[in-house]
């Protein structure tokens, strides 16, 4: 822990663990699974791979998009979350899917990664940045991976936004304000958040096949899912940036966040999904 900035592990903590996660995750999923298809599409394989490894799959989004994507494919879904392996599990067995996938407990952040077999494709989406020494589990990915084979990089450009740039009222650009805190927080414990992963690839063995960003802007109206998906994504972001904000900026963002007040994010009709996805696809030659 940083002893200049006592409170900031529990900062990283609000925005990366604990309650609420899970269903974050469940909603990111929901939100985004058009351009979650899109980029399963554009990965330029050179055959359906058979076997499939999703690092970091949290609750499934990666794993369901892939299994959807490639019939014939199976999926080992590795997480350390055993809560988020869980819930992966129990929607793979109400989907009838459970025999396509095997759930694997690891801290990738060990040494000793668990045997994973040698798939044909490696996914990893907005895990990469967590890793202590993501270099090493770069190499790590290219020694499982069979020969040929492809690992695909997906990272978010931070936080979605929601609100337009005069909202709310009476603090109008709050939410810059907010992710700005949330940013400066979570350089201090992510520093590779915003990578350029094409280099760090190509320096693990990787030959760089493609990189494409995709604009995210989905509109919310009338949308139940986009409400909630805010609600849990900014309430987060409030537990980590309360000392870093203004109480007008706090006591306006509590407003947003309240779920039975008449400013509440859920009675909103102006809410948008905004951010931006890039994808690496990297091939073991």
């Amino acid at each position: 822990m940083d002893t200049t900035h006592p409170h900031t592990h529990d900062h990283h903590h609000a925005l990366h663990g604990g309650d609420g996660q899970a269903e974050i995750l469940d909603l990111d999923a929901e939100v985004l699974a058009g351009h979650t298809a899109a980029i399963t599409a554009w990965l330029p394989l050179r055959a359906h791979p058979r076997h499939i490894v999703d690092l970091g799959c949290g609750t499934g989004a990666g794993t369901f998009a892939l299994l959807d994507r490639f019939p014939e494919a199976h999926v080992t879904a590795v997480d350390a979350s055993a809560e988020h392996l869980r819930r992966l599990h129990t929607k793979a067995c109400a989907g009838g899917l459970h025999e396509r996938v095997h759930t694997v407990q690891a801290d990738l952040d060990e040494a000793d990664w668990p045997d994973l077999g040698s798939p044909d494709l490696v996914w990893a989406s907005a895990s990469m940045h967590h890793m202590a020494d993501p270099e090493r589990a770069l190499r790590t990915v290219r020694e499982t991976l069979a020969p040929g084979g492809l690992f695909a990089v997906v990272e978010l450009a931070g936080h979605p936004r929601f609100l337009p740039e005069d909202a709310p009222e009476e603090r109008p650009g709050l939410e810059e304000r907010v992710h700005a805190a949330a940013d400066r927080l979570q350089a201090r414990h992510l520093p590779y958040r915003g990578a350029r992963w094409g280099p760090m690839l190509t320096a693990a063995g990787f030959t760089v096949e493609g990189e494409r960003t995709l604009a995210v802007d989905i509109d919310g109206t009338g949308s139940e899912a986009v409400g909630r998906y805010a609600l849990g994504i900014l309430r987060r972001i409030r537990a980590a940036v309360t000392r870093e904000l203004s109480p007008e900026d706090l006591t306006a963002l509590d407003r947003l966040l309240d779920p039975e007040g008449p400013h509440s994010v859920l009675h909103r009709d102006d809410l948008n999904v905004r951010t931006r996805r890039t994808v690496w696809a990297a091939r073991r030659t």
